[in-house]
């Protein structure tokens, strides 16, 4: 897909773009890419791997920018991810990607924006903007259900808690890094150390910048969160235990002297005579000794 650069984004062919010589947006797979950066006369000494790219970052070089994204799925946040790459020179911005993530993202911007890529700055941004643009209320999702968890532990309730919250804490520090990657990435592209951008046009990076630090300062107030609800859950847990606990520590304090009268009784000796009228009497004192105890947990309040 080829699109000329403007207020609008106008499909167009690669025979147009070259005669034209206006700036514009070309998208291309793995395998398509080396012929149009050699059609373009793009010069950029890459070796693209889309398989091998885990990370968002930029690379400066010569004569182009060259830009990686590695896009969690929403859906699946922990399995693969959309893997871009991105080659930015004075005049086109080139996307390779092998499944049409890249396409349904241009076509969403052309869909909502009114200024859809003006510069290579303006497009640059409307597209980490819209890589981003459900990403709040995806978060606020996470919030709703780290509430329900908090509502069902001060209920008592945390059959399965370890298994609903573990993986919440995985896809959060997963997110929390990639906008901290993103975060980078638009914080590098705002330098502009090699002066690949206009000056005026910079602005654009530093908002997209600060749109990906709030969702990272987001996914992070969240990850504090789930460990304020893991807490509540260890606590709940803990006084469970130490109930249970109380509770044998009582039995075995009842039947301790119960142990020992019949430990006492069991020796058999010839001379006791409590051996043939003695029963009745150590059945009553058991009983008493056990009506005891139970009265001093009581007053105590272990009961």
């Amino acid at each position: 897909m080829i699109y000329l650069l403007g207020s609008r984004l106008r499909e167009s062919d690669l025979e147009t773009v070259k005669q034209s010589r206006e700036p514009a947006l070309v998208i291309t797979d793995e395998r398509g890419y080396p012929s149009i950066l050699e059609a373009l006369g793009i010069q950029a000494e890459v070796d693209i791997s889309l398989s091998e790219i885990l990370f968002c970052k930029t690379e400066c070089q010569q004569e182009c920018l060259y830009a990686t994204w590695a896009i969690p799925r929403l859906l699946d946040i922990l399995g693969c991810r959309y893997q871009i790459a991105c080659v930015v020179t004075a005049q086109y911005v080139v996307l390779i990607d092998n499944s049409d993530f890249s396409s349904r993202i241009v076509r969403r911007i052309c869909q909502k924006k009114v200024h859809q890529g003006e510069t290579r700055e303006r497009f640059l941004y409307n597209f980490i903007a819209e890589l981003i643009s459900k990403d709040a209320e995806f978060l606020e999702s996470y919030e709703r259900l780290l509430m329900e968890m908090e509502d069902d532990t001060a209920k008592g309730d945390i059959d399965r808690f370890q298994g609903r919250l573990q993986p919440v804490r995985k896809q959060l520090l997963t997110l929390r890094g990639y906008y901290d990657q993103l975060a980078d990435m638009a914080r590098e592209l705002e330098e502009n150390e090699d002066r690949y951008f206009s000056r005026k046009q910079l602005k654009y990076f530093g908002t997209a910048a600060d749109r990906a630090e709030r969702l990272k300062d987001r996914a992070g107030y969240l990850l504090e969160y789930a460990q304020q609800v893991r807490d509540a859950y260890q606590a709940l847990a803990d006084a469970k235990q130490n109930d249970n606990m109380r509770f044998l520590t009582v039995i075995s304090t009842i039947f301790f002297p119960l142990t020992l009268i019949t430990g006492w009784y069991g020796m058999n000796f010839e001379n006791m005579p409590e051996l043939k009228t003695g029963y009745p009497a150590v059945i009553f004192v058991s009983l008493v000794v056990i009506v005891i105890c139970l009265l001093i947990f009581k007053k105590k309040k272990i009961l």
